[in-house]
């Protein structure tokens, strides 16, 4: 008998049918006398309908009452899936967050978990219940209700995982498992039978949306081998663990692409020490997750200062840094939020140089303006005009030898 934490995203619980459709996988897999836990997102795009409902009724939502609305949304799934379980004869109970002990700092939006207690958890199993847990959620260390970040039931899955010391953490999700590249912009990507860590942090982390960036970073420190499924197909997915790879594996594992980023550039910034301090630490203490930072060349004893960060975040940065800019003396504050960032991602970058040199000349040859640039070990990162993304992204899959030879397309085979 194993214990196996299953994690379910909102498309895979998206309406009354997906919900029966989840109900009846739980269902086999417990029959199949393994123990399992659940961890259910909110469905299809109800947080973002309760987003929206908080901006129908007022312009300044206070973090501790959004994190009070926001996480009805997997209180909600999680009761249905219960019962759709009862109606299959599957005696399940549903839990919050903080009924189950995920205690977090006190940072409402984007807490970090502390904690995770998980004793009714194992109660339940111990009672032969499917335990069914709200994601995304927990609660603080001063009693509030918080919430972890978008994608955060990842994180929450991961989490429980470990502090239960499940045999499996399954990830179910609306694709196969870890593409190449977006199916959806890259017609010839292909599935990947296994990813390392490392290489799924870095995809993560530039912007793939498979996995939250967290949830992959906890399971790498805490080495919670992941299992990337399809809720829709059922078939085998993608592996993500601690595996080194092949001297024979491809130098890159894929072409991730984000259009969620924005760009403020801070013009004729005082080339002096102290001043990118000024600039940040008030960024930092509103929780604003800066990305890519260029600074130019000092020119008369002034530079430029260009930085991204998720768009969510812009007007946010756009007010500190005007008010820091203006205390710094810098003349000007502009920002941009037509751009996409396009990044290679890959193991085989540690031990194969002229990666970078291959890639900018691929995007020369297609006409693409490079803004900004940002690399490491096993990642090179770079902002383009939106225009230019889908057709970077592609020139770049053929180049690097990703291609699938035929266009990918989901079929829906029995389950096995």
């Amino acid at each position: 008998m194993a214990l196996i934490v299953q994690k379910y995203g909102g498309t895979s619980v998206a309406d009354p049918d997906r919900i029966r459709a989840v109900a009846e996988n739980i269902a086999l897999t417990k029959r199949r006398g393994n123990d399992v836990v659940v961890v259910v997102s909110a469905m299809g795009k109800a947080t973002d309908h309760l987003i929206a409902l908080a901006n129908s009724v007022s312009k300044n939502q206070s973090g501790r009452e959004m994190d009070m609305l926001l996480t009805t949304g997997e209180r909600q799934t999680a009761a249905l899936l219960s019962m759709a379980l009862a109606d299959r004869g599957i005696d399940a109970v549903s839990y919050t967050g903080s009924q189950v002990g995920i205690i977090t700092d006190t940072a409402h939006r984007k807490a970090k978990i502390v904690e995770v207690k998980g004793d009714r958890v194992r109660t339940a199993i111990a009672e032969g219940k499917v335990a069914v847990i709200a994601g995304f959620q927990g609660v603080s260390t001063d009693k509030e209700i918080t919430t972890m970040g978008r994608g955060a039931s990842d994180l929450t899955a991961s989490a429980l995982a470990q502090a239960l010391g499940a045999d499996a953490c399954e990830i179910y999700t609306d694709v196969t498992g870890v593409f190449t590249a977006d199916p959806r912009i890259v017609p010839q990507a292909r599935k990947l039978a296994k990813v390392h860590f490392d290489e799924m942090l870095e995809m993560a982390g530039a912007g793939s949306k498979v996995l939250a960036m967290r949830s992959v970073e906890f399971a790498r420190n805490h080495d919670v081998p992941l299992h990337v499924r399809s809720a829709f197909t059922w078939e085998q997915g993608t592996l993500v663990n601690n595996e080194e790879p092949s001297v024979e594996d491809p130098i890159i594992s894929g072409v991730v692409t984000d259009m969620t980023e924005a760009k403020v550039t801070v013009l004729g910034v005082p080339d002096q020490p102290g001043v990118s301090a000024a600039l940040f630490e008030p960024l930092a203490e509103a929780n604003v997750n800066v990305d890519m930072i260029v600074q130019n060349t000092s020119t008369e004893g002034t530079t430029d200062i260009s930085f991204t960060m998720p768009m969510a975040d812009l007007a946010e940065a756009k007010s500190i840094v005007q008010k820091v800019a203006e205390q710094i003396g810098a003349t000007k504050v502009t920002h941009d939020d037509d751009i996409a960032k396009v990044s290679l991602v890959g193991a085989g970058m540690k031990s194969s140089p002229g990666v970078a040199a291959k890639m900018f000349r691929v995007l020369a040859d297609e006409g693409v303006n490079i803004q900004m640039i940002s690399t490491s070990t096993i990642r090179v990162s770079i902002i383009i005009p939106s225009a230019d993304m889908e057709r970077a992204a592609i020139a770049l899959h053929t180049a690097f030898g990703l291609d699938s030879g035929t266009d990918y397309s989901a079929p829906l085979p029995e389950r096995k």
